[in-house]
């Protein structure tokens, strides 16, 4: 790893704790506590949040198909099983819950073409667009399964949801995505350094640190503009997080628990991308609950939030009323949430239990 930061706070405000080590840029300008990041998919909470606060607002239901929003030209054939296409099933639920069936665009590729993820981790630069990506996930025709209705889902994590989210948010609104969150996030919580790369901050205290795929670092702003995820820093994750906890962000503070009224768990996963077995999901958010047999002594205590791609992660401990952030911008290293996050909670136990 080049670099590394984590942070704790609890949620009373009396604790917190932020390091950082390493270098920050590939010309060894040093990693520190107000250096923003790539979150990658921690920007999933952004998402929701965005989502819910217009339900709220009576803007739109999440119980109201996608097709409502979004043009036949985008979605029609997406979702074919069959030759049966789904795709004016698909509700705002299914996308937040990835219970939609609809395939990853990050993986997924057309015959003799190598996916997006490998095209981006090989760094190659590139851009493209909702309707770019959803071509391709039209013409690849692999969907994983049926739109699931019930309480117990069959879910399979896909960040098409989640485009096809950001693509209801910039209809709704009639604004892009980074001004939408500006209106709704980032000026009522007072956030000066979260913003979408390609975008200009309220305040930036330093340059974005880089993103790395093992040894090298990815030189891909096209891209990191195209995926849609943000930058911020640990204390800023940290006040969001804070604010969505105790439903402060959303005009109503029982919008929050819509986000975690329902869970249900991913299955085995081997995908370079996305979480698996034993994660499960609510509406735009992960918990995550380490097995009890394989530490039956002393358990450890769930946690809600999510991950990312580049080893990051944002979650509330319950139990605990601790928060917990950190990131080590590191494409390869999907994974190590769920094996750093379990060893902090270890060691934080004694002091918030």
């Amino acid at each position: 790893m080049k670099h590394a930061i984590i942070a704790v706070e609890s949620m009373d405000g009396s604790f917190k704790w932020i390091g950082a080590e390493g270098i920050a840029n590939h010309d060894g300008t040093p990693m520190t506590t107000e250096t923003p990041f790539w979150v990658a998919s921690v920007t999933k909470l952004y998402i929701a949040t965005a989502i819910l606060k217009l339900h709220e607002q009576g803007r739109l239901s999440i119980d109201d198909t996608m097709a409502s929003y979004l043009p036949g030209n985008l979605v029609d054939g997406i979702h074919r099983i069959n030759n049966v296409d789904y795709a004016d099933k698909i509700t705002i639920r299914h996308l937040m819950s990835h219970s939609s069936g609809l395939a990853e665009y990050l993986e997924i590729h057309r015959k003799d073409e190598k996916s997006l993820f490998e095209l981006v981790a090989e760094n190659h630069d590139l851009s493209w667009r909702t309707e770019d990506i959803m071509q391709i996930v039209r013409d690849v025709d692999t969907p994983l399964f049926v739109p699931q209705a019930g309480i117990k889902k069959k879910i399979r994590y896909s960040d098409t949801n989640f485009q096809l989210l950001i693509a209801i948010i910039e209809k709704v609104t009639g604004q892009p995505i980074h001004l939408a969150f500006e209106e709704m996030i980032y000026r009522p919580l007072g956030l000066e350094q979260t913003f979408h790369p390609g975008t200009t901050p309220e305040r930036q205290a330093a340059p974005v640190a880089n993103v790395w795929y093992k040894e090298d670092p990815l030189n891909i702003p096209q891209a990191m503009h195209s995926f849609g995820d943000l930058n911020s820093t640990a204390g800023e994750l940290l006040t969001f997080m804070r604010a969505l906890i105790r439903g402060e962000v959303f005009e109503n503070p029982a919008t929050a628990k819509l986000m975690t009224g329902e869970w249900n768990q991913f299955g085995f996963s081997i995908s370079p991308v996305g979480p698996g077995w034993p994660i499960e999901y609510g509406l735009g958010i992960m918990r995550f609950r380490y097995p009890k047999f394989l530490n039956p002594i002393r358990p450890i205590p769930e946690v809600i939030g999510h991950t990312g791609a580049s080893g990051s992660w944002l979650f509330y401990c319950p139990p605990l009323d601790i928060m917990l952030t950190g990131n080590v911008s590191q494409v390869a290293a999907t994974a190590l949430p769920f094996q750093v996050v379990p060893k902090l909670l270890t060691m934080l136990k004694p002091y918030f239990a």
